[in-house]
């Protein structure tokens, strides 16, 4: 399960650099938020 979460938080960050490189920078940086907050290292939504 851990790395699942880990693939998705990946995936949200990289769609948040793609979001701020493209200028929609609220959509970005909720998008980089979400993926921290998923991911394994951060506040898992899931455990």
């Amino acid at each position: 399960m851990s790395f699942l979460l880990w693939i998705l938080a990946v995936i949200l960050v990289v769609a948040g650099i793609v979001a701020l490189v493209r200028r929609q920078v609220l959509w970005g940086v909720v998008l980089i938020i979400v993926g921290l907050l998923v991911g394994p290292g951060g506040v898992s939504l899931f455990a």
